[in-house]
Formats: structure tokens, C-alpha cells, sequence
């Protein structure tokens, strides 16, 4: 078990392997689709992103929140599934400089190539422990984007003990979720050639 502290640094991110599981203290910001979509046509079309990225992590998640006293407060945080995410992923890693994406389920083969290239971790929060995660918010410092309606903002918040998170993309090219998936494959082939000799016999 590690505890990391933003801004995440190289060093902390090659010290981390599939499987580990990670606590954060810091920051942490939410982007869904909207949020990658409009990043990257920020980009493209040579706009400053609204916040610097670097070093942060980024949580594919649109928080439930209500507004008391002029101040923002969040009322539940889940991840949503981070497969959605995947066509925007590479290029949102390699024009941010993030160095933990936060999600739920798998990612593929690019998002696997952005973090070995550009040392990154892909970490899953679990699911369904939405109210459980929001008292490790401390308080939302800042929303952007707020146009794009509350679950797709980027949201800017300080954290303190976020996780566990477990670690399913590391930065050496290790992709669990592929990895299980080749396992299943292999055995499959293996019961189906079993099978045919059987038959064959």
C-alpha cells in the first residue's frame, strides 16, 4: 500500500506495479467525455487549458454536489466507466502531463501505450462506493467548465486518503485487464482442443 501526494512525480509513478493499491492526498480533478472532448479542441485549436494538469490526477467521475452558502459541496463521487474515455485518452495523457487517471473497468491498448510512454498509472476506484468516497473530499476548490451541466465540469478537489485505488495500468506497459482477458483466451483454446481429441477418440 502506498499513499501518494500530488503533484505526482515520475519517480512515484515507476515505483508502482499492477495490482498495488494507492491512497492519494492532494488534488484530484474530474473529466468525462465532455471534459476530454473540449480539452483536446482546446488544444488543437491553440487555447490554454483552464487549469494546469501537470503531475495531477484526473478522475473519470461527475460528482453529485449541492451549493450551501455560496460554497459547493460534494454529496456523493463514483467513477463511471472509463472504457468511454478510451479514443480520448492517449492524447489527453500526452498534451496534460496528468500522471493518474482514476476510473472504473478496463481501458485498451492506447491508453496502455500513453502511460509506458509518458509514465502514467491507470488506477480503478470500486464501484458503488460513491458516498463512501466523498469523506475523503475535504472541500471543492474550484469548478470548470460548469457550461458543459455538474457531472461533466471539471471539478477540482482536495482529497485527502482517496482509495483505495488499485493500480491496473502501470507505467512499465502491463495492462491487467488484457492480461485476463489472454488468460481466458488461452484456456478457452486449450478446453477446445481438449474437447476435439475427446470427440476425435
Amino acid at each position: 500500500m502506498r499513499i501518494l501526494h500530488t503533484p505526482i512525480r515520475d519517480e512515484d509513478v515507476l515505483t508502482l506495479h499492477v495490482g498495488d493499491v494507492v491512497y492519494l492526498d492532494g488534488k484530484i480533478v474530474t473529466a468525462r467525455d465532455a471534459a476530454h472532448r473540449r480539452a483536446l479542441e482546446y488544444i488543437k485549436n491553440g487555447r490554454r487549458l483552464p487549469l494546469d494538469l501537470r503531475g495531477m490526477a484526473v478522475m473519470h467521475a461527475g460528482p453529485v454536489v449541492i451549493r450551501r452558502n455560496d460554497q459547493w459541496k460534494v454529496v456523493a463521487i463514483g467513477p463511471t466507466s472509463s472504457y468511454r474515455m478510451e479514443s480520448y485518452e492517449a492524447e489527453f495523457i500526452k498534451i496534460t502531463g496528468v500522471k493518474m487517471i482514476i476510473g472504473k473497468g478496463m481501458m485498451g491498448n492506447e491508453t496502455t501505450k500513453a502511460c509506458s510512454k509518458y509514465r502514467v498509472i491507470y488506477a480503478i476506484y470500486p464501484g458503488g462506493a460513491a458516498a463512501i468516497a466523498k469523506k475523503s473530499v475535504i472541500r471543492v476548490i474550484d469548478v470548470k467548465w460548469l457550461d458543459l451541466g455538474i457531472p461533466e465540469a471539471m471539478w477540482v478537489l482536495e482529497v485527502n486518503n482517496f482509495g483505495p485505488l488499485i493500480v491496473m495500468i502501470d507505467a512499465y506497459g502491463r495492462n491487467y485487464y488484457n492480461e485476463i482477458v489472454e488468460s481466458v483466451i488461452k484456456r478457452m483454446n486449450m478446453i477446445v482442443s481438449k474437447v476435439d481429441e475427446e470427440l476425435n477418440f
